[in-house]
């Protein structure tokens, strides 16, 4: 399958060949291929071109959301190159959750945002994605490389996810879906935005349910989310947005001795986001956010016979979070420069609990366990964006102090050089850390006991690539990366203790390349691949992982829209046996329009999920499904 990939790869710059006969008008379109992606905010918390960023970084849009037919966050985020997705439940279980892993990172190395709310686990230092709505997202952006220097704690990466805005047509606009697959999968979402008068508005509702492909491994989920905005003036705009989710999944059967358990998770979400932006003047403006974000797990695990049926408690887990936060930012432009100086506040209270079945108890477990550890986050940050003609260099620096782990100092710099007007080359080189889980450090668990001397794990990253749309049709970008890895944190696993460690360093290196062309005959393709070298192997037991990335679409406005996707994955994961990959799995998303008028639209969509029945999954207990089918049905007004 490698070849297949290396030969759809390398001929895609043959095939801009044969379309230079096209028009010099169609040529042009190569300069709009970008439109929705020539902002990004992410990386310097202010929007900038895509030209003056230094850093490797991915846009993900709604309109291209949509066309995947997505359920889940995970499932968006596994078709990015450079990012490695672990579903827990097998790629392609509704509602599996999920850990994300950038350029071979621990899942706790990402930082997750949510309209620059933190979602990441205060218990485990992970995000687990499949609280967030899909249909809520305008845009993901992607930060691929320690983003401490901008938003603290991120040695791995940042995913920041960029809710859709309020509408700003007088009338109200939106869509119904709904769809029904095999394992009585359903996913039923409805929006609506527009304005009224000085006040804007969003609003999501929706509800997903799906039997999943074996017992003990359903998922149900019911979101709400709103937005609102409100312009004072031409120089001052307030929003405030509240959203709800209860993602409720079975994690499936798993083979024991002396006997087989059944476990099953559940989540509960709430937050709120207040936001004020003033403008002072041409060159300065002030932003400022305050938010509250509430995160309730329960892990239940229960034993069980042949039959499958739940039986005595064998362990359940309880996690309740709550962080209050505020974010406050200047920005000043003038002349070559934009800089971007703020401040960050977190607090941070975890109410973990533990219950014990008598087989546990009768090896030495507690029958309750419970702590209550806090936790204080401060950061200050100052950046610079400076253009200097075709050079755009960024210095930045961060200040954060956690009141578990001390004090870090995370400085940046990066280069952006137009080469002509359609090649970027990109160099940059930053300090990165990761702050300690706070179970790890003050909480502790069951068979865990806490290490108030973890100190933070840290990364010298070094990162040069090149982008570029100088072919004909063709856009082009490669990077290459290497990540110096210090203080890495070891747990009971491999230390034989029952604390987790700083022990050691490692090295993580690789290169990504990306390619797509513009439609020729309605027909485009795209391709992806990542290849990342580990010393020492990761905690799965592997020293090398790549994935590939194959796509072809065709899109008539008159036909149909049928798109093609190919995922491949190595992740020689020894330390798991059981574990299933060298193979692709293929999905097919086909969308035809059905109606039209002047304010309305239908479609009809239809996916094959894993169309040739290929095989991703760590766990024999979790294998992912064959092959599946679903259709729906969307309505625009």
């Amino acid at each position: 399958m490698g070849r297949v990939f290396f030969l759809l790869f390398f001929s895609i710059p043959f095939l801009s060949g044969i379309c230079a006969a096209q028009s010099e008008k169609e040529m042009n379109v190569l300069q709009m291929f970008f439109e929705e992606k020539d902002l990004f905010a992410s990386v310097t918390r202010n929007p900038k071109p895509v030209s003056q960023i230094p850093e490797n970084v991915t846009i993900v849009t709604a309109k291209e959301i949509e066309a995947m037919n997505a359920h889940t966050v995970a499932e968006v985020l596994d078709r990015v190159t450079g990012l490695f997705v672990n579903f827990s439940q097998g790629k392609g279980t509704v509602g599996s959750t999920s850990l994300l892993h950038v350029q071979g990172s621990e899942d706790r190395h990402v930082l997750v945002l949510v309209d620059g709310i933190p979602w990441n686990s205060m218990a485990g230092g992970a995000a687990e994605t499949n609280t967030i709505p899909v249909g809520i997202i305008e845009r993901i952006e992607i930060i691929k490389g320690p983003a401490s220097s901008s938003w603290g704690s991120s040695l791995g990466g940042a995913v920041h996810i960029i809710t859709k805005s309020p509408g700003y047509t007088s009338g109200p606009a939106g869509s119904v879906r709904t769809s029904y697959g095999e394992m009585k999968t359903t996913d039923h979402r409805a929006q609506i935005s527009g304005r009224a008068g000085r006040l804007g508005y969003y609003l999501f509702g929706g509800r997903q349910d799906s039997d999943g492909p074996e017992d003990a491994r359903d998922y149900e989920n019911t979101g709400f989310f709103s937005r609102f905005s409100y312009t004072a003036s031409n120089r001052m705009e307030m929003e405030l947005s509240l959203g709800y989710t209860r993602p409720e999944t079975g994690l499936g059967i798993y083979e024991s001795q002396p006997f087989d358990f059944r476990s099953s998770g559940a989540n509960r979400n709430f937050w709120t986001n207040a936001r004020l932006d003033a403008t002072f003047t041409r060159e300065l403006s002030f932003k400022v956010r305050l938010f509250r974000f509430e995160h309730e797990t329960k892990l239940t695990n229960h034993e069980t016979d042949n039959t499958g049926s739940a039986g005595a408690l064998y362990r359940a887990d309880k996690y309740e979070e709550a962080t209050t936060g505020g974010r406050a930012k200047l920005i000043w432009k003038k002349g070559i420069h934009t800089v971007v100086a703020g401040m960050d506040f977190n607090r941070g209270d975890l109410d973990q609990t533990s219950k014990s079945g008598q087989f546990l108890q009768a090896q030495g477990a507690p029958a309750y366990f419970h702590t209550r550890p806090d936790l204080e986050k401060t950061g200050v940050f100052v950046n610079d964006t400076i253009v200097l003609d075709r050079l755009s260099v960024t210095p930045g620096i961060r200040y954060d102090h956690h009141s578990e782990s001390g004090s870090f100092l995370s400085p940046s710099l990066g280069l952006a050089y137009t080469l002509g007007n359609e090649t970027i080359l990109r160099g940059s080189v930053a300090r990165g850390f990761t702050a300690p889980p706070l179970s790890w450090t003050s909480g502790g668990a069951l068979f865990l006991d806490p290490n108030p001397s973890l100190e933070e794990e840290t990364v010298w990253s070094y990162q040069a690539g090149v982008e570029s749309a100088a072919l004909q049709y063709v856009w082009l970008k490669g990077t290459l990366f290497r990540h110096e890895i210090d203080d890495t944190f070891k747990g009971p696993a491999s230390t034989g203790n029952n604390t987790f460690i700083n022990n050691g360093d490692s090295r993580r290196q690789g290169i990504e390349i990306e390619a797509e062309t513009l439609p020729l005959y309605n027909i485009s393709l795209e391709a992806g691949g990542t290849y990342v070298d580990l010393n020492p192997a990761n905690d799965f037991g592997a020293e090398n992982m790549y994935t590939y990335n194959i796509g072809i679409t065709y899109d008539h406005p008159d036909i149909v829209r049928a798109e093609l996707f190919g995922h491949y994955i190595w992740w020689d994961a020894q330390n798991s046996p059981d574990y299933k990959h060298d193979d692709f799995i293929w999905d097919l998303n086909v969308r035809k329009e059905i109606y039209t008028s002047q304010s309305t639209r239908a479609d009809l969509f239809a996916t094959i999920h894993n169309l040739f029945n290929g095989s991703q999954y760590l766990n024999t207990d979790n294998p992912n499904p064959d092959r599946w089918i679903e259709a729906g049905l969307k309505m625009h007004f």
